[in-house]
């Protein structure tokens, strides 16, 4: 017999929603990494889901000596590796999938690319739409952007528009980060950027914002007057792979602090917008940053794998990593504590922590909540560190668990921790849950900024963490490296985060 979610719902499924209009989309960089992973196979992903409206295509342009036919090829491996491959609605996308081989430094380029953009809007009759996705390494956006400025950038003169999808990292400093902006903004307008923090378009975290604004039992409890820490956690138990000479200038405080876990921050302490749009929902996460209180290198702990086990296989330390120095003091791992000044949160730690090569991969929105002030029950709890907590899980099972106690069965009363579990793919009965990028890319074509930073939440940010880069870079404060491959990151987390418990831990 299968077991049957335990949870009603009135209608299972997707929710297509209204479609975006057609459009062309240019993907600079394709032959990179992203593209295989990520950029294809969720367009692909798009394309089967019918969430997207014919005519349309997409190019990629890259310096790869690739034409249509050996691009399909590769791209097909792709998604056979990283989607739910079928050959019919493979055959189906893959006519939509063109090739542009091109430098990203030569006009000639640019100008073949315009030529082949203007090809096929003829010939499929696709309005005069461009979504152009940069994903490149972040010293290639300055010279593509002007390279397009005078051909594919030309805004059609009627109902056309032009946007651009950018990755991270923007910038790699706050003064890096507002030149580029002025590089960018000397071609577009700010309405036509669409800056990438792929931890936004996850389910959970857009149903974070609906768990809490529109559920009255919870929002009245968000606060510092029933809330006793918050822990957030991005583990990976990857190494760094191929990229070991884009990972020694950047590490972890620069790839993973400063979007992802201060976006997770944000969507966690975030007051109530006016209405769920762009306007509203951004302008309150740069309050948040700007009530962050300035981070102390005290409070924040960095680390750095050596090697280990992973999955029962010994793997290398960061050291060891092709492209990495024999003595690099590149940190891979980050845990801090910090604390937001306002009414709302004054007081309360939240406790951010990031790394690769850890035991698991495991990504953790955890909201602790306080004792009962006065315990009626004539009982002692089993464990006096039992309270009630909401956590969402963001990868790898996308979901919401609500702990709270409840009276075991027997005789004597005896208080025991329970957890209602609440998983997307199951509950909704979808094969599974969409990736981040098929509803950042679907927002995108669809002109919908809402989960894209804008230029003043990405200054903020790289204003909290630029002072912590600064010091380590002038003097460290650990010894290297100071985790084993396999395990939860330094010992020093840990005191971290002791007097207000422990890091959860994911089963198994």
């Amino acid at each position: 017999m299968i077991n049957q979610p335990s949870l009603e719902i009135e209608e299972k499924g997707f929710n297509k929603g209204e479609l975006p209009g057609p459009c062309l989309k240019v993907i600079f960089g394709a032959s990179g990494d992203l593209a295989h992973r990520e950029l294809i196979p969720a367009l692909y992903s798009l394309r089967t889901h019918k969430l997207v409206t014919e005519p349309w295509a997409i190019i990629g342009f890259d310096v790869k000596e690739f034409d249509d036919t050996s691009f399909r090829k590769e791209m097909e491996e792709a998604v056979k590796t990283f989607a739910e491959y079928d050959q019919k609605s493979w055959n189906e996308f893959a006519i939509h999938l063109y090739y542009v081989q091109g430098d990203f430094s030569k006009a000639e380029s640019f100008l073949n690319l315009s030529n082949k953009i203007n090809e096929l809007r003829e010939r499929e009759k696709i309005p005069d739409n461009i979504l152009c996705h940069l994903a490149t390494p972040q010293r290639f956006y300055g010279t593509i952007i002007n390279g397009m400025r005078t051909t594919i950038l030309a805004e059609g003169k009627e109902t056309g528009w032009r946007r651009i999808i950018v990755e991270k990292p923007f910038g790699d400093s706050k003064e890096s980060a507002i030149e580029l902006d002025k590089e960018i903004h000397n071609v577009l307008r700010e309405d036509q950027v669409y800056r990438v923090d792929h931890f936004l378009g996850k389910e959970t975290v857009q149903n974070m914002l609906v768990f809490r604004f529109a559920n009255p039992g919870f929002e009245p409890v968000w606060n510092r007057n029933f809330i006793d820490s918050v822990q957030i956690t991005a583990a990976e138990d990857i190494g760094i792979g191929t990229r070991g000479a884009f990972y020694e200038k950047t590490g972890v405080i620069k790839d993973m602090v400063q979007n992802h876990l201060l976006q997770l921050l944000c969507m966690t302490a975030i007051e109530p917008p006016v209405r769920y749009d762009a306007d509203s929902l951004r302008s309150e996460t740069v309050k948040v940053l700007r009530s962050v209180v300035p981070l102390k290198k005290e409070n924040f702990v960095l680390g750095q794998y050596s090697a280990g086990e992973e999955n029962g296989e010994k793997v290398k330390g960061y050291r060891e990593e092709d492209s990495v120095s024999g003595n690099s003091m590149t940190p891979t791992f980050a845990a801090f504590k910090l604390y937001i000044d306002n009414w709302r949160w004054a007081g309360v730690p939240f406790y951010l922590r990031t790394g690769k090569r850890m035991k698991k991969m495991f990504t953790e929105v955890r909201i602790k909540f306080k004792a009962t002030p006065h315990l009626m029950f004539p009982v002692e709890y089993k464990e006096k560190g039992n309270r009630n907590i909401v956590s969402f899980q963001l990868q790898p099972d996308e979901g919401i668990n609500y702990t709270f106690l409840a009276k075991q069965p027997g005789g004597e009363l005896c208080l025991r921790p329970v957890t209602m579990k609440f998983k997307y793919a199951e509950t909704f009965g979808v094969k599974k849950s969409p990736s981040a990028y098929q509803w950042l890319i679907w927002d995108a074509m669809k002109g919908d900024q809402t989960l894209f930073p804008i230029s003043e939440w990405i200054y903020n940010a790289w204003g909290i963490v630029d002072p912590i880069i600064k010091q380590w870079g002038e003097k460290p404060w650990f010894e290297f490296p100071n985790y084993a491959a396999g395990c939860w990151g330094p010992e020093d987390s840990n005191q971290l985060i002791s007097q207000s418990g422990k890091w959860n831990m994911p089963p198994g």
